[in-house]
């Protein structure tokens, strides 16, 4: 137990012992200033400028065009840029099927396959169009069990609550 005391003892005078920085001038051995440190104080300054060093770099980082040359960021023109140009081509896809469909159908038209009567650009158009698949949006059974299960608790919570505050 001495042991620890007197190690601690040690360290603690060593953190603590005041010391004196001199910066003199070599020629004339002119004071030009000086400090009076101990450990502890250059640790902390240390370890704050550090802090401060890399927060600052952070934020140099986070918020400038600086970004952009991290690999994972692009930048925001970029963004924009991909999202009109998905779009462009989904449109020119649709524009595409369209004519594709047009197109057969005059082929049709030529070889003798429908006949003239019959044919009808807003009717090869409609057929063309891609109507969007129904889905079932009616709930399953567990999907209701467990409706039933979180009103009963819900319930259960209120009663506890009306209670609490009763007494």
């Amino acid at each position: 137990m001495s042991e620890n005391r007197l190690k601690r003892r040690k360290l603690h005078n060593k953190l603590f012992t005041k010391n004196r920085l001199v910066i003199l001038n070599e020629e004339t051995f002119e004071e030009l200033f000086s400090f009076k440190l101990n450990l502890m104080n250059v640790f902390v300054v240390a370890t704050s400028g550090a802090i401060l060093l890399i927060t600052f770099t952070t934020f140099i980082i986070a918020f400038t065009p600086l970004r952009e040359f991290i690999p994972g960021y692009s930048s925001s023109k970029l963004k924009k840029d991909a999202t009109e140009l998905a779009l462009k081509s989904d449109s020119l896809s649709l524009a595409l099927k369209k004519n594709e469909a047009y197109i057969k159908s005059i082929q049709k038209v030529l070889t003798g396959q429908l006949e003239y009567a019959k044919f009808n650009k807003d009717s090869i158009l409609a057929i063309s169009e891609e109507t969007p698949s129904k889905f079932d949006l009616s709930a399953s059974e567990e999907e209701l069990e467990l409706r039933k299960e979180v009103t009963k608790e819900e319930k259960k919570s209120q009663s506890n609550a009306s209670k609490a505050k009763k007494k």
